[in-house]
């Protein structure tokens, strides 16, 4: 059985302001070409597939044609997508009926039975060959929110709910499965080792609790395909168990390494081969800087000047870092005169001065911290010493994530 493993999609997203679609549009181009070529079995889709619970109609539209061309272009597909922590958990699931017409399954929640056991039916899906014949079934694991693994029955312990999710939910594969048939996993969450991508992926460190240990797979899980943190990358150093990365850089911390798709070949319950499959990279993200500004405008001048004949959606997205010894007013139009008839789309200026250390923390032109590049945890808690002049307490802060959850799963009502 051949799989490809793929997650962070984030459609609609924008960058400083900047929409995406372009880019996305070319990496699901590029995936329907990949999927025509090598014609996996299964195609799975680790969560984060918008960026944000109530997304753009665009963005919406972009997922659902990819799902129709996969089809038509290939019949026998089993595509599975289970909903990240940027996803509604019930928009996802909500045309699931329509969708399993066409071989795609969405799971977006977890739900519990009246006797306190996991409904794992809903969660375990069979993985067919081209043949129709069952080679593997599928632990569709989407992001689980402390709501859907703590109350009454289960108690309040978050990552004990968790535990519970996957020792019921693999216990109830194992006796689902026939000989010789695979399990595969597939799971949104941070893993405890995971190393994680700077301003782009949202904490999911709820309270004081911790990332997630590894051994929540049993060996009797053939691979696990993991969605949430951007960087490609195995969990501990095992072969099985794999973030695929997001397709596009999401911010301009994830310039330096390649984004890619992986491959997976299952022979039987043996994992046989994981190979990636690098992503063509439609548009650039670049960087100038930090340097002081008579030597950033020398750097800027020496870009390459547009080229008329060129495609526009095409031209890198540009950041520019700049060391000053006192406050600029004129920064931004120095930078954009600089920039004049130049191939490049500048979407953010950043700052540092002179003995203050690296500015890279978010500081924009006027001194300023750019919101989108803190957490909501990182916000609270400088309003709160702010306010107070102390630095919040363990309890606040777990009591602000629990409520900031709860405003979450509200705003994720279509």
């Amino acid at each position: 059985m051949r799989l490809f493993h793929t997650s962070d999609w984030h459609l609609g997203q924008n960058l400083h302001g900047q929409e995406r679609d372009f880019e996305h549009g070319c990496f699901l181009s590029w995936l329907l070409g990949r999927l025509n070529a090598r014609q996996p079995d299964v195609l799975l889709i680790a969560g984060d597939i918008f960026d944000t619970v109530n997304p753009p109609v665009k963005a919406q539209e972009r997922l659902y044609d990819f799902i129709v061309n996969a089809h038509e272009q290939q019949p026998s597909l089993t595509i599975v997508m289970i909903a990240g922590n940027h996803d509604s958990g019930s928009r996802i699931e909500l045309p699931a009926p329509l969708m399993r017409r066409l071989r795609t399954h969405a799971l977006g929640r977890v739900l519990w039975l009246d006797d306190g056991q996991l409904d794992a039916e809903r969660l375990l899906l069979p993985l067919p060959d081209k043949h129709g014949d069952i080679r593997a079934w599928c632990l569709a694991l989407p992001f689980l929110r402390p709501a859907e693994v703590t109350g009454p029955i289960l108690g309040d312990n978050y990552l004990r709910g968790i535990g519970q999710v996957h020792e019921q939910l693999i216990a109830a594969a194992n006796r689902k499965r026939q000989p010789g048939q695979a399990l595969i996993a597939i799971s949104h969450a941070h893993m405890a080792g995971g190393s994680v991508s700077e301003d782009s992926e949202r904490s999911l460190i709820i309270g004081n609790a911790e990332a997630l240990p590894a051994s929540l797979f049993d060996a009797s899980v053939t691979y696990v395909a993991l969605g949430h943190l951007h960087k490609p990358q195995k969990v501990n150093s095992e072969e099985r168990i794999r973030y695929s990365g997001s397709p596009i850089p999401l911010s301009f911390s994830e310039i330096a390494y390649q984004h890619q798709i992986l491959e997976i070949n299952c022979a039987g319950e043996e994992l046989i081969s994981i190979e990636p499959a690098l992503i063509p990279r439609a548009v650039n993200l670049q960087r100038v800087g930090p340097a002081p500004l008579a030597e950033l405008l020398l750097q800027l001048n020496d870009l390459p000047n547009i080229d008329l004949l060129a495609d526009v959606d095409r031209q890198p997205w540009l950041e520019v870092r700049v060391r000053l010894d006192e406050p600029q007013p004129d920064l931004r139009q120095q930078i954009e005169t600089a920039l004049q008839g130049k191939a490049v789309r500048l979407v953010r200026i950043g700052t540092e001065y002179a003995g203050k250390g690296d500015g890279e923390g978010g500081e924009n032109d006027d001194g300023l911290i750019d919101l989108d590049q803190l957490s909501p945890q990182e916000l609270f808690s400088r309003a709160w010493l702010d306010n107070y002049g102390s630095e919040v307490d363990e309890q606040t802060l777990k009591d602000f994530a629990t409520l900031l959850q709860d405003v979450q799963l509200e705003g994720e009502q279509p």
